[in-house]
């Protein structure tokens, strides 16, 4: 299969280009405060509809700047220091979702601090909302042409024209210069967009529909992204500046899924170990 090289400018408005990167992300965030205010309606939720709109604009915050200060600190970071205007340019792709993670987390103690909300029952209330912003971040990667997997002999693997991703071929795949093509590569973009969006979606969705002591839905979306990520980047090329950080086969966000995992694993055992002392 070859790659079907997007124009990354969805729409152009005179001096104004409306990127693919910042609709992905537009139609992630409609898409958890839609969800957000269903959920809202539960009997038992712990915000109601009307307040989804507050927290979610402080989450949307979240995302944005810590995904992007997270990518300048996790990834980029020299390349920061001699350039520190590069934060501002978001368009140019480059967003971290441990950054945003971190963002969300600071977002939602601020709206429960200053909304007296407990910090964990607005985590559980949020976890289910988050994979659809995934799912629609891993389509604007996608879209992009970035995050490539390593070559492989899937049927669906893609070639990418090195003509225009020549960091991909000359950087991360060190290939010539003559080389107009890149060997079949995993899309792993649309791997994680499938297992962090749809499957992650469908297991918290399911998981919170019934009554769940505090602390179960984020543990389990904590356990269940940080797998799926830890996975995934097994067939995904790491950045050029960082590479591998170990052993051949670690990267940065295998590193950093790996707290994620634990705590998973910590808040799910002390919700249930909680509810059975209740």
């Amino acid at each position: 299969m070859t790659y079907p090289d997007f124009d990354p400018v969805a729409l152009q408005l005179g001096p104004l280009a409306i990127r693919w990167y910042g609709l992905t992300y537009l139609a992630g965030f409609l898409a958890a405060w839609w969800l957000g205010r269903r959920r809202a309606r539960r009997p038992a939720a712990v915000i109601g509809a009307n307040d989804v709109d507050d927290l979610l604009f402080y989450a949307a915050l979240g995302v944005i700047l810590g995904g992007r200060i997270g990518y300048m600190l996790f990834y980029n970071f020299d390349s920061w220091l001699s350039d520190p205007l590069q934060l501002l340019r978001v368009w140019e792709g480059g967003m971290s979702f441990h950054g945003g993670f971190l963002g969300v987390l600071a977002a939602v103690w601020w709206y429960g601090r200053r909304n007296a909300k407990g910090f964990f029952a607005l985590t559980d209330f949020v976890a289910p909302l988050v994979p659809m912003g995934l799912l629609a971040g891993r389509l604007g990667n996608f879209i992009n042409g970035e995050l490539w997997g390593a070559p492989g002999d899937v049927p669906w693997a893609m070639r990418v024209s090195c003509v225009t991703h020549p960091g991909l071929c000359r950087d991360k795949l060190q290939l010539g210069e003559s080389v107009g093509w890149t060997p079949p590569l995993h899309p792993t973009q649309l791997y994680e967009a499938m297992l962090e969006g749809v499957v992650l979606f469908l297991l918290l969705w399911g998981f919170s529909a019934k009554p769940r002591p505090t602390m179960a839905v984020s543990g389990l979306f904590l356990l269940g992204y940080g797998l799926f990520r830890f996975l995934v980047e097994l067939l995904r090329l790491p950045d050029a500046h960082i590479g591998y950080l170990a052993f051949g086969w670690v990267t940065m966000g295998q590193l950093l899924s790996l707290p994620m995992m634990l705590g998973g694993v910590v808040l799910l055992i002390l919700a249930y170990a909680q509810r059975s002392k209740a």
